[in-house]
């Protein structure tokens, strides 16, 4: 009888791994962007950093599973290659929410567009224009928590876990 590792290595193609890594990046981007323009929860500038490797990863997987699909070809190099980047990709996403976290939780001070501008040099009527423009939204309060964990925390944990599906799923391809 085959063991769970050898029926999932006989049912994982080159296609699926790629489309996993789609769907996983798809979820997670989309679940940002309704938590912003239906939750009204706005991003600071290192949410919106957070967001990159997720769209990068969407742009590089969709590529290879629209080569795979068109292609003809399965090119299992190519699909482990591509899950290897997406690899250090979420591994890198995973380095800005930890970042993110240290802000939010005051390890560390975030960068000067997460508090915003220094305001000391502006006359009055320019003071007015700046604050009235926008909302600053800042990095170090948790724009949302569950269980004492913010968006980012809960985003770390996620491209942690993503980044060694990745690593997992690049040693396991190899089949059309």
């Amino acid at each position: 009888m085959a063991s769970w590792l050898e029926l999932t290595q006989q049912w994982l193609t080159s296609a699926r791994a790629m489309g996993l890594v789609f769907a996983a990046s798809v979820i997670v981007l989309g679940a940002a962007l309704l938590s912003q323009y239906v939750g009204g929860l706005q991003p600071c500038v290192l949410c919106l950093f957070q967001r990159v490797p997720y769209a990068l990863t969407i742009f590089l997987s969709g590529s290879v599973l629209a080569l795979l699909a068109f292609g003809g070809q399965s090119w299992p190099t190519l699909t482990r290659g591509a899950l290897t980047v997406c690899a250090v990709l979420f591994f890198a996403g995973a380095g800005i929410a930890a970042y993110h976290v240290g802000v939010e939780q005051g390890w560390w001070s975030g960068t000067t567009s997460c508090s915003g501008p220094n305001l000391n040099a502006m006359m009055i009527d320019e003071l007015r224009e700046h604050l009235l423009s926008a909302p600053i939204v800042r990095c170090d309060e948790a724009a949302w928590s569950l269980l004492g964990i913010s968006l980012s925390g809960y985003n770390f944990l996620t491209s942690l876990a993503l980044s060694g599906a990745c690593i997992w799923l690049a040693r396991s391809t190899g089949r059309p």
